[in-house]
């Protein structure tokens, strides 16, 4: 099964990196984001990735047209520049990267990539957010409802820090917030290829009209995760990713930890 990135924004609010590089390329531990998501559902065994690329498309295309010599060790002959790779561990992905266009919005991306998709159920995500998603439990889901649709629903990290007040005096100052009925959209979806019908105009982005007229259709269900996920939309959440990566393994790999379960579908 195919799975799309869509890595084409500007990334405005990362403006210090995004000026040179496109937002998936900004580093997360010392390797791309783009590539950190892909570890996600390389995991569950989904290697076969087709990238919507747009803006500075050509870093993208360069990263992954080098990347059997970045994830590898070589061995080379000074004299003669032969070269061998040693491989460091297996990796096993094929990669499309599709120029989508600079200034195509993500419901148009996903568009452009009819031909690229062979008219099958195909996962698609955000290639900015990284969470221990349980994919085949999101795809054994996705299967049950018999729905064209399904996005991850996830709880938001919190921002700040929590005072509790009795009457006029704190009583408690939490550092950590979780809004148990707060839930927003988290990527990691899973389509069938009716949604394309959906994505009719390049500028509009999937989160306004084609999701929300699949959600009046009844064809777009959640599958709720429960377990950690965290945007990278600012230097402070960059940051925070990156602090991250000096737990072995990081949060979003984690997969054999006991999680709660999933809670019941929630149609939106």
């Amino acid at each position: 099964m195919q799975t799309v990135l869509l890595a084409g924004g500007l990334g405005s609010r990362l403006a210090e990196e995004t000026v040179t590089i496109p937002k998936p390329m900004v580093e997360v531990g010392g390797r791309p984001i783009i590539a950190r998501v892909m570890d996600i559902y390389s995991h569950f065994g989904h290697r076969d990735f087709v990238v919507a690329a747009g803006y500075k498309a050509l870093l993208i295309k360069q990263f992954f047209a080098n990347y059997h010599l970045i994830a590898n060790n070589i061995s080379v002959s000074v004299d003669t520049g032969k070269l061998r790779l040693v491989p460091s561990e297996p990796g096993g992905w094929n990669v499309c990267v599709v120029d989508t266009g600079s200034h195509t919005m993500t419901s148009g991306r996903i568009r452009r990539l009819r031909d690229w998709l062979n008219n099958e159920t195909f996962m698609c995500t955000y290639s900015d957010g990284l969470g221990n998603i349980d994919i085949n439990a999101l795809l054994d889901f996705h299967k049950s409802h018999g729905k064209l649709a399904t996005v991850t629903a996830v709880q938001p990290p919190a921002r700040f820090g929590n005072i509790e007040l009795k009457g006029d005096r704190v009583f408690a100052f939490t550092e950590k917030v979780r809004k148990r009925d707060t839930w927003i959209n988290g990527g990691y979806f899973v389509f069938e290829p009716g949604v394309l019908d959906y994505m009719v105009d390049d500028a509009e982005p999937l989160e306004q009209s084609p999701l929300t007229q699949m959600a009046k259709d009844g064809e777009l269900m959640a599958y709720r995760h429960d377990g950690f996920w965290h945007p990278m939309d600012t230097v402070r959440d960059r940051d925070t990713l990156n602090s991250l990566c000096d737990e072995l393994p990081p949060p979003w790999l984690r997969f054999n930890e006991e999680m709660p379960a999933n809670m019941p579908a929630l149609a939106i």
